[in-house]
């Protein structure tokens, strides 16, 4: 039998991951759109399925518990908050979409990728590395170069990355930040400048 607490932890747990994915597409879409990158927008739209499943079982879960009287107007809150968590996937869908459809980007979002302080550029990471086994809290890629690292894609799937997550060979890196911050990135990922990402 499940307790109400572990029901509890089982609801929280599965609005974490329905906020944690919504906020990787988020970033993914943005990715998508400024490098103009086909493969990026259809793990968005994959993404976007996984949060529709996740979203309904968040509500059947919520819905299904057996709260009190009293504890009604939280888990309404709660369930609102995971349709607005939906909605922003959504968004995040129909961004990838542009790109998907191959629409030519309008002058004014071209000249706003073009004048923009803030960039998104991909490193792959080679087996010349410093950044090999280290943690991202370890590697310290903003320190070095002034990038923020969005998402890890690793053998096909986009990671949305932790402190902990341990950069691997062949990872590549999608990060953003300041233009002058690229070229570091790039070298500390590919130090003898071997890779090359289609």
């Amino acid at each position: 039998m499940v307790t109400g607490l572990a029901r509890f932890e089982e609801i929280a747990a599965r609005f974490v991951e329905l906020k944690n994915t919504s906020e990787l597409m988020m970033d993914l879409a943005y990715s998508a759109l400024m490098l103009n990158s086909k493969e990026l927008a259809e793990e968005v739209q994959r993404l976007e399925e996984y949060v529709d499943n996740l979203h309904t079982e968040f509500e059947l879960l919520a819905l299904t518990s057996a709260f009190k009287k009293e504890e009604a107007s939280g888990f309404l809150g709660l369930i609102r908050l995971g349709v607005a968590t939906e909605k922003i996937a959504d968004a995040a869908a129909e961004m990838a979409e542009v790109v998907l459809r191959g629409i030519e980007p309008h002058p004014v979002l071209k000249l706003t990728i073009r004048e923009a302080e803030e960039t998104v550029a991909q490193a792959c990471v080679t087996e010349s590395s410093p950044l090999i086994n280290k943690t991202l809290k370890e590697a310290r890629v903003h320190e070095e170069t002034g990038m923020w690292v969005l998402v890890i894609k690793r053998g096909g799937k986009c990671l949305r990355p932790k402190p902990d997550s341990r950069i691997q060979s062949g990872d590549i890196l999608i990060a953003s930040g300041y233009s002058e911050g690229v070229e570091d990135l790039r070298r500390l990922a590919s130090p003898d400048d071997t890779c090359t990402i289609e």
